[in-house]
């Protein structure tokens, strides 16, 4: 499909513009190469968090971070994405991926932030039922989110309560 009128395929400022609208606190278009996966923070997961095994999107239904470090490799760009709202970041990947696509950008990918709550309860065993909105975290799919988002000069802190506000980060591999 062609880039939308005034698009052009290299020009990517539309869509940082677009996420920013949309409630993001930072959005910046950033080298793949610099997402790193380590096979450490998978483990993060599996022992750390409640959604592990309990949801489609967190591990171990996701890529391993093997895996997703060679998907990263197929990418030159990305679109790293901050908010202090978990809920804005999940909000903006699925519908900025798919304007993305749209725009020509066929490889566009997005991953999220967090166990997925789009259901009350996941049924693991069956497809999932939100295809178009649900995506797996960066984390679950061995991304160092802190690391990366350092490597491309955006803040990010540990939250030392249970409260949900807090740095959460998306990222958009485009191409």
């Amino acid at each position: 499909m062609a880039a939308p009128r005034g698009v052009r395929k290299k020009d990517l400022k539309i869509f940082v513009d677009t996420a920013l609208e949309m409630g993001a606190d930072d959005v910046r278009v950033i080298r793949a190469s610099t997402i790193l996966c380590e096979a450490w923070v998978r483990l993060k997961c599996q022992f750390g968090c409640g959604g592990y095994n309990k949801r489609l999107m967190c591990p171990p239904f996701t890529p391993a971070p093997a895996e997703m470090k060679e998907v990263v490799s197929c990418y030159r760009r990305a679109i790293l994405i901050h908010a202090k709202d978990n809920n804005i970041v999940n909000e903006i990947i699925p519908h900025l991926e798919r304007e993305i696509f749209f725009a020509g950008h066929y490889k566009a990918l997005g991953l999220g932030s967090g166990p997925c709550r789009l259901c009350e309860k996941c049924d693991t065993g069956s497809r999932c039922k939100h295809p178009y909105e649900a995506r797996p975290a960066m984390e679950a799919c061995g991304i160092d989110v802190f690391a990366t988002a350092r490597a491309n000069g955006m803040g990010i802190e540990v939250v030392h309560t249970r409260r949900r506000r807090g740095d959460y980060y998306g990222v958009i591999l485009v191409d």
